[in-house]
């Protein structure tokens, strides 16, 4: 049985609504066995009820995460546990093979993703489309002006070299319109 951290922010975390969010969150414990921990982070910002939900699978080194926001906290923590439970059925075959000597519990899921096919259309293939390449010169800079370069471009994500530390580097614009950075341990 998992544990959850749940956490609050603007929010105070009652009996019901933790009882609720281990209710429904733990439907996704049941895809795997031994998940120790989920994280459930319940925020209000600015009249959003959001939930961010972060789960280490086990023996993988995989991470799932979902995040959703809505008007209303039940809704938000529907929401994202809807949004975990389609990426596990749209990844059900690669975390099978992930998973060969146990530990996902695919089987649970094939009647649901049956339905799930039928109804949403979605693809299951063993391979992810790639519909375009493109080739660049990653060039050295620091990271204020990656920043520049990819508002100039109207990019939501920039490649570049880190020009002290030669690592790769990719620097994003995030939903909350701030930037992030993504670092190679080179």
């Amino acid at each position: 049985m998992a544990t959850f951290n749940i956490r609050g922010k603007n929010v105070e975390i009652t009996q019901n609504l933790r009882e609720y969010v281990e209710k429904r969150v733990g439907k996704i414990t049941r895809y795997f066995e031994n998940i120790e921990e989920v994280s459930v982070l319940l925020a209000v910002e600015k009249g959003r009820h959001i939930v961010e939900v972060t789960a280490e699978l086990p023996r993988s080194g995989l991470v799932l995460r979902g995040q959703e926001s809505t008007a209303d906290m039940y809704s938000s923590i529907d929401l994202v546990v809807e949004k975990l439970e389609r990426q596990i059925r749209k990844q059900k075959t690669k975390l099978e093979r992930r998973f060969r000597g146990g530990g996902f519990k695919g089987e649970l899921i094939a009647e649901e993703q049956k339905a799930a096919r039928a109804e949403n259309h979605e693809d299951d293939s063993e391979e992810y489309p790639v519909v375009k390449t493109k080739r660049f010169v990653v060039k050295p800079m620091d990271v204020q002006e990656a920043i520049m370069q990819m508002n100039l471009l109207n990019h939501s994500f920039f490649v570049f070299r880190d020009a002290q530390t030669e690592n790769f580097c990719v620097v994003y614009k995030r939903n909350d319109g701030a930037y992030g950075l993504l670092e190679s341990d080179n």
